[in-house]
C-alpha cells in the first residue's frame, strides 16, 4: 500500500455539517488528501467560513428537508460530474431526563440525527448506485452502544443506534453495486460545544475523562485520518463497519 491509496484527488466530497467542530476537521482532512470538499450546513456564516478555511465551496442545507437535499445532490453532481464521497455529519444533543422529554423534542433530535441522515443516504446513494461507485460514512458516536453517564440524553442514544444500523444496513444492500458505507463512532471529542460544557458543567467532563481509559478527549483532528481512510481506496474492501474511536471508552 502506498500513500497513492489516501489520494483523493478528482474526488468531490459532500460534508454535512460540515461548518464547524468534527464536519470541519473532517471537511479540511478531506481536502488535504486531494478531495474537492462542498460544504454542507444550515448556518451559512460557518457554512462559508469553514468552505474558505479548506478550499472549498458552501450550499446552504437543512438535512432535515428531504426535497433540499436531493436538489443539493443533483446541483452537485451536475457541476462536478459526481460525488464520490458523502460525509453524514450534521447532528444534536438534548441532555434531558426520559421522563422530561416533549414529543417535540424527541422528535427533532431524531428528525435531525436519524432522518436526515437516511435522506442524505437515499440521494447520495442513488447518485452513486448509477456511476456504480462511492463511498459514503456516516457520522454515529459510542453513544449509539452505550448508555453515557452521568448525562441524560436518550433521544440521541436511540438515534446513533439507528445510524449504526442504517449504516450496516445500506452497506448491505449496496456493496454488490460498488457503493460502501461505513460509520464513524467517536467518543467525547474536544469541540467548541464540548468545551462549553466542561466550563457549566464540569462534573459531567470529569466523569466523562474518568470513564475513558486514555484519560483524555480527542482533538477533532484525530478523526481526520479516519474519514479520509474510509474515504479513498485504501478501505476498498471494507463496508458496513462502525469504527469506534473514543479513546477506549467502550472497552471498559
Amino acid at each position: 500500500m502506498s500513500n497513492e491509496d489516501f489520494a483523493l484527488h478528482g474526488n468531490t466530497a459532500l460534508v454535512t455539517g460540515g461548518g464547524r467542530g468534527i464536519g470541519l476537521s473532517l471537511a479540511r482532512a478531506l481536502s488535504e488528501h486531494g478531495a474537492h470538499v462542498v460544504i454542507g450546513e444550515i448556518d451559512r456564516d460557518t457554512g462559508e467560513s469553514a468552505a474558505e478555511r479548506v478550499g472549498g465551496e458552501f450550499v446552504p442545507l437543512d438535512v432535515t428537508d428531504s426535497a433540499r437535499v436531493a436538489e443539493v445532490v443533483g446541483e452537485i453532481v451536475a457541476t462536478h460530474g459526481s460525488l464520490d464521497v458523502s460525509v453524514h455529519n450534521a447532528g444534536m444533543v438534548r441532555n434531558e431526563n426520559a421522563e422530561d422529554t416533549s414529543d417535540e423534542s424527541w422528535r427533532e433530535v431524531l428528525r435531525l440525527n436519524l432522518d436526515g441522515v437516511f435522506y442524505c443516504c437515499r440521494e447520495v446513494g442513488r447518485a452513486m448506485l448509477e456511476r456504480g461507485r462511492g463511498s459514503i460514512i456516516n457520522i454515529a458516536s459510542m453513544s449509539g452502544m452505550v448508555s453515557n453517564h452521568p448525562q441524560a440524553q436518550v433521544a440521541y442514544n436511540t438515534s446513533k443506534a439507528g445510524v449504526i444500523t442504517m449504516t450496516r444496513s445500506l452497506a448491505g444492500e449496496w456493496a454488490d453495486r460498488g457503493v460502501r458505507v461505513n460509520a464513524i463512532s467517536p467518543g467525547y471529542v474536544g469541540t467548541d460545544l464540548l468545551r462549553g460544557v466542561r466550563e457549566t458543567r464540569p462534573e459531567w467532563y470529569s466523569a466523562w475523562l474518568e470513564q475513558t481509559p486514555m484519560g483524555r478527549v480527542a482533538d477533532p483532528a484525530e478523526l481526520g485520518p479516519l474519514a479520509v481512510y474510509l474515504a479513498s481506496n485504501a478501505s476498498s474492501f471494507m463496508t458496513g463497519s462502525n469504527v469506534v474511536i473514543d479513546g477506549g471508552f467502550t472497552a471498559w
